[in-house]
């Protein structure tokens, strides 16, 4: 999500406003999973921005600005690592398919301007799901939707809650560790730690 700090300071709010909006998205979605509720991803973004930007000195029109912002998700990139990744998984023999709390159109052009998409079997989002992850249900959705029970299934994530998420659920999981920073102890611990994505085929062969 760094990317969208310029998103940010493009509408004249400090860029390190962009964390705090992510932590308050992530939020408040959880919240709604939790209550039984189940919110789009960018319905609650915009929401979340036309809080932060109240009362804000901004260089437009709030809706506008909430608008820029917003419009920043279809531009974001992948990390380097991850073409290569998803290559090496594939060759492998891996059924891929992505599982996230976001716009599966996001996804889907994500990894169609990356070379990836046809890689890829299935795109999933929680919108389509009974609850966000890290609820038990998201992850269930997805294992029925791929044919499979929860334990033929590996979660490859970068967040420790979605790590702790799945493993309750009765995934495998692989922690993605790119910033080497130390995963919570009162997380379930993955089943694999790896950098990079393009190091975990290797690592479950």
């Amino acid at each position: 999500m760094s990317p969208l700090a310029g998103r940010f300071e493009g509408v004249g709010a400090p860029a390190s406003l962009a964390k705090l909006w992510f932590a308050t998205l992530l939020r408040d979605g959880f919240a709604l999973t939790a209550a039984g509720g189940n919110g789009s991803f960018a319905e609650i973004g915009a929401e979340a921005l036309r809080g932060l930007f109240a009362g804000m000195d901004l260089d437009r029109d709030p809706d506008a600005a909430v608008e820029h912002v917003m419009a920043g998700l279809a531009g974001l990139g992948l990390h380097q690592d991850v073409p290569e990744g998803v290559k090496a998984l594939k060759a492998a023999g891996f059924r891929l398919a992505t599982l996230s709390n976001g716009a599966t159109g996001v996804a889907e052009k994500l990894f169609t301007d990356a070379g990836i998409r046809d890689s890829f079997e299935l795109l999933l989002s929680v919108e389509d799901a009974p609850a966000w992850k890290p609820a038990r249900a998201a992850y269930g959705y997805a294992a029925s939707t791929c044919g499979a029970a929860p334990d033929e299934l590996l979660l490859v994530a970068v967040h420790p809650w979605d790590i702790h998420g799945a493993a309750k659920a009765g995934l495998g999981t692989a922690w993605i560790n790119r910033s080497g920073v130390q995963y919570p102890k009162y997380f379930q611990a993955p089943d694999y730690t790896v950098p990079a994505l393009d190091q975990l085929a290797a690592a479950l062969a």
